[in-house]
């Protein structure tokens, strides 16, 4: 697929991490700023221009394009031609064939492998059911050990089900930056440890007067929610490699993961699987109605996560920009050089994604592909109109591309070339649906009710 792009007139912003001396801050103020973006309050709307003088120009030494017109034409990696050069043409062809070797090529040159599931999970249920959030929900709270050796990588799953239901309830199971106690407010919910920014693991936050997501609207609906916080699978930082999940499978004599092996995005991928791996054991949740939603790089966590693991039946995806549902190909925001240069990103990805920062076009992969692999499923992807730094039209060019794969199932994607403008839902209830509110990087709480309308379509 060749694109070549008209100007329009257009900015960038930017990630919470790239706000200068942003984490020199006190705990509490690093608690806020971590809830925020889920909550939908960090970046309000303003004017494209006024957000424009405020642009960093370069980013980890290396210049940044804001421009429509500076985009260029590239050429996209047919979605549904084999590497041999054979045309897909079924959904057996693309089961059997494409998507088996797309996945490996993502492990190969983006995410890196990772390995298969423990052969015994074990799990804790240490809040077996309890009645929570003035008797709408019955709270339960489980950790799940990711390892043989239980004194240590272990996840702590909390869960809300609708209360007084007789049958399995489906699940929004959402993976978040800050723990389980600072997302609801809620007593019962056991404090656990967190990261800090300098690398260390410090006691978890009380339950907040007001948490990060109004659950019960899902509740309501007979939808439960479920969460987990990203730093028990692993830590978010350079040099967390020997503390998290990833460093109890390194090869034999290894200090580090090879070329081909998996960065972080993997690690909260793969702990993500092992959620579900006890949601097919629990008689109280439906394994077979199960729904992924993450921001930023989680947005990519949950991408890549329902991409390799079936199992999960819809994905919403907040944000996720470059490594995500952005194209890489398409010159504009954040772009792989930026995200994978050592002083930023590298330890998210494979190693090997850092080799194609100076041309992108020599990856053979990029976002339309990841995006095609949640086909059939439900996939909703959600940006805003002022998250440019993010590149919200790369998203909806990588749906478009991604369409044809969707067909292939008789499912629905954009079925339109024009790009809808901010607020418009036309798009948001197809089967691979787009959003974009009107604000910047993160959900807003106006996001919450789509969502819920979508998995009430989807789920």
């Amino acid at each position: 697929m060749v694109v070549n792009e008209l100007p329009i007139n257009g900015s960038i912003g930017f990630e919470p991490e790239d706000k200068p001396g942003i984490f020199k801050k006190s705990m509490k103020t690093y608690i806020k700023l971590l809830i925020l973006p889920l909550a939908g309050c960090l970046f309000q709307p303003s004017s494209s221009s006024a957000q424009k003088e405020k642009l960093s120009r370069v980013v980890a030494g290396h210049r940044v394009n804001y421009e429509e017109d500076s985009v260029g034409t590239y050429i996209l990696p047919e979605v549904l031609r084999l590497q041999n050069g054979k045309k897909v043409k079924s959904v057996k062809a693309w089961n059997e064939q494409r998507r088996p070797e797309l996945i490996r090529l993502f492990e190969d040159h983006q995410f890196g492998k990772m390995p298969a599931a423990p052969q015994s999970l074990q799990y804790k249920i240490f809040d077996p059911g309890t009645t929570a959030l003035g008797g709408n929900a019955l709270r339960k709270q489980v950790r799940v050990y990711l390892h043989r050796d239980t004194s240590s990588h272990k996840m702590d799953l909390l869960m809300y089900l609708p209360a007084n239901t007789q049958k399995p309830s489906p699940l929004l199971l959402m993976i978040n930056f800050v723990p389980n106690s600072t997302m609801v407010n809620d007593p019962g919910i056991r404090l656990g440890t967190m990261w800090d920014r300098q690398g260390k693991q410090v006691a978890a936050p009380a339950p907040r007067a007001q948490g990060g997501v109004d659950i019960e609207q899902f509740l309501r609906e007979g939808i439960g929610v479920a969460m987990v916080y990203y730093g028990d699978i692993e830590p978010d930082f350079k040099g967390g490699l020997p503390y998290g999940i990833r460093s109890k499978y390194l090869r034999a004599g290894a200090t580090s993961v090879g070329d081909d092996e998996w960065g972080t995005i993997s690690a909260w991928a793969w702990g993500l699987s092992r959620a579900m791996d006890y949601f097919e054991q629990d008689q109280q949740v439906d394994p077979k109605r199960i729904a992924l939603q993450g921001t930023s790089r989680l947005g990519k966590t949950v991408l890549w996560a329902g991409a390799r693991d079936e199992r999960f039946k819809a994905v919403i995806a907040s944000c996720s920009g470059e490594g995500g549902a952005a194209l890489s190909r398409r010159n504009y925001g954040e772009s792989i050089i930026h995200m994978t240069d050592t002083s930023r990103y590298y330890y998210q990805f494979a190693p090997k994604r850092h080799s194609y920062g100076k041309d992108p076009n020599l990856s053979p992969v990029d976002a339309h592909m990841l995006v095609a692999l949640m086909a059939p499923r439900a996939l909703l992807l959600q940006t805003g109109d002022t998250d440019y730094w993010s590149d919200p039209k790369g998203e909806f060019f990588a749906a478009l591309a991604a369409e044809p794969v969707y067909r292939l199932f008789r499912k629905q994607g954009p079925g339109r070339s024009e790009m809808p403008v901010a607020g418009e839902k036309t798009l948001l209830l197809n089967t691979l649906g787009y959003f974009m509110h009107e604000g910047g990087h993160g959900p807003i709480p106006s996001d919450w009710p789509l969502y819920l309308e979508y998995l009430k379509r989807h789920l």
